[in-house]
């Protein structure tokens, strides 16, 4: 890409949306195994940027509020013989009608608050009206003590199917969670996910590398998305990916 054209559009942008495309099947991912959840994301972000911008040679004489960074040919769609072999955690972007399961993390409370039940409603509500309209079969939650999965079982009307439990965090279940979670039918599972998957200062850091060095100061990450497919009889991993969407703070 040109880079004075480049320069154009990423300062001009609002926003990006990316999606990383297939990571079992990305070669350039493959060269080496990351350590951690957030040096795979890290890697993602420059390498997709990266290729996106190599791929950006047309002149375009309206630069779009919103840059869409995806690489097409890395995205696998499942086709329909293929759907009821797998578990499905991603959706319009692989062209399928109803995600298997979705499990969330929202953003935590101000420092020196505590996680509650309000932090936790607006999310799930927009979940539960994706399950009631078919585009989701179950839904659950991560890091949740028994108090609050307790308070969001009561309050919901679709409950959740699941809570993830972080090992960093304890090397046994809490008896309470666990009986609670076995009374209640919710499946508890196990992750080792960072607490914050990734910093302000990362974020920008793999911004910039992946788009050759432009200003990443003001880009502030928003949300991310990780997604599975798995072949359900073998248990093997098909595919599996990051959207995430990030704002100019200064826009």
């Amino acid at each position: 890409m040109d880079p004075p054209r480049s320069a154009a559009m990423f300062n001009q942008a609002k926003s990006l949306r990316l999606h990383a495309g297939n990571l079992v099947s990305r070669s350039r991912l493959k060269k080496k195994c990351p350590s951690s959840p957030t040096e795979e994301l890290q890697d993602c972000i420059q390498a997709t940027l990266s290729d996106w911008v190599s791929l950006q040679r047309q002149p375009t004489e309206e630069v779009p509020d919103t840059l869409d960074c995806s690489i097409p040919e890395t995205t696998d769609v499942i086709t329909p013989e293929e759907r009821e072999e797998l578990k499905v955690s991603a959706c319009q972007t692989l062209r399928v009608s109803q995600i298997d399961s979705v499990i969330i993390s929202p953003p935590g409370p101000p420092e020196g608050d505590s996680q509650t039940l309000a932090h936790l409603q607006p999310a799930w509500e927009e979940l539960q009206a994706l399950v009631q309209n078919q585009k989701i079969a179950a839904i659950g939650t991560s890091d949740l003590d028994k108090d609050l999965l307790e308070q969001l079982y009561d309050w919901a009307q679709v409950k959740p199917s699941s809570n993830q439990v972080n090992l960093a965090s304890c090397c046994v279940m809490p008896p309470d969670l666990t009986a609670f979670a076995k009374e209640r039918d919710i499946q508890l599972l196990t992750h080792n996910d960072p607490k914050e998957l990734m910093s302000a200062a990362t974020f920008q850091e793999a911004v910039k590398n992946g788009t050759g060095g432009q200003s990443s100061a003001d880009w502030r990450l928003e949300w991310v998305l990780r997604y599975s497919i798995i072949v359900k009889s073998r248990g093997i991993i098909k595919a599996k990916g990051y959207l995430l969407g990030a704002r100019r703070a200064s826009l």
